[in-house]
């Protein structure tokens, strides 16, 4: 199913398959750790000899979501199932599940994080069918939140244009012609465009995405450079017509069909995967492989979601 499936208005929070909000048995009061900025690690140093530091990058921590003023409603001999059904839907995880929030018109963002924390008040509510007070809490590893819609690019490897068509065959046909028919249908013709390896990704948030990278052969030592800021990921090897190689650059992996690790195939000129990133706005990358590397079935697709502080 696809991401945030079930969120369809304001106020709605999805993780996993649980759904809480208007027109669901949870409602809830406010958002926190979700708007705010996550913690920063600060590489800042500070000078020896002068006032003031030398500026160090900042890193961010995991995000830590709350959702407080947690409120209960079901018939009275159906509240136990309902809180059961939040119970299992709030379980300790080893993966991160998806986790969908919609505030306000700027439409839902995305999350993905395990939930560490449930507090449901046992008291008198149980009998009433309305539980209030109660609290749930979530650790997203990636503090950043993204786009629901992933996005794509692709391109193939550089080709030439077979231009125009100066030759006659043995009948005096073919070659230029001058003439438009009616319509302007005729006339003459370029041939089909080339293609110049060019490829194009807008980032529409305000942080930097981690793409994944996709190389389907044949081709032979695939590499995407970024035009923005010169770096390269290469790879040293073949990959026959049906392969794809992986580039996952926010795991820092790379796998041939999505089982075999080829990260050793990196070249030299490749930088660390986890280094190669979409900063916000457009960035114009370039398809490019070993020389005699020309075979138009190869392709690269680039895969990515807008990404937000």
């Amino acid at each position: 199913m696809p991401v945030g499936d079930r969120v369809t208005r304001p106020g709605h929070v999805q993780y996993g398959e649980l759904l809480l909000g208007p027109g669901t048995p949870y409602r809830w009061q406010s958002i926190t750790g979700w708007e705010e900025l996550p913690a920063l690690d600060s590489g800042t140093v500070a000078r020896a000899d002068a006032h003031g530091a030398y500026p160090g990058p900042l890193l961010a921590q995991s995000r830590t979501i709350g959702l407080e003023g947690l409120v209960i409603r079901a018939p009275r001999d159906q509240v136990g199932a309902v809180v059961a059904a939040l119970n299992a839907g709030t379980v300790p995880v080893v993966d991160e599940l998806p986790f969908v929030a919609w505030l306000d018109e700027r439409g839902p963002l995305l999350a993905y994080a395990r939930a560490t924390r449930r507090a449901i008040p046992a008291g008198k509510g149980y009998r009433l069918g309305v539980i209030v007070g109660g609290a749930l809490q979530w650790e997203a590893t990636d503090p950043r939140r993204y786009d629901l819609d992933e996005r794509s690019a692709t391109a193939r490897l550089p080709a030439a244009e077979p231009g125009l068509d100066w030759e006659l065959d043995e009948g005096g046909e073919g070659g230029l012609d001058w003439r438009f028919a009616v319509g302007n249908e005729a006339g003459l013709t370029f041939g089909t465009p080339g293609s110049t390896g060019a490829l194009s990704a807008h980032n529409g948030g305000d942080a930097p995405a981690h793409p994944v990278v996709e190389f389907r052969g044949p081709v032979t030592r695939p590499a995407i450079t970024s035009l923005a800021t010169g770096d390269v990921l290469e790879y040293d090897l073949p990959l026959a017509a049906g392969d794809v190689l992986t580039v996952d650059t926010r795991a820092g992996t790379v796998t041939l069909n999505g089982t075999a690790s080829r990260i050793y195939t990196a070249t030299n000129r490749s930088v660390p995967e986890r280094t190669f990133t979409l900063a916000p706005g457009t960035t114009h990358l370039m398809f490019r492989a070993a020389p005699g590397s020309t075979d138009p079935a190869a392709s690269v697709t680039v895969r990515w979601r807008g990404a937000y502080w």
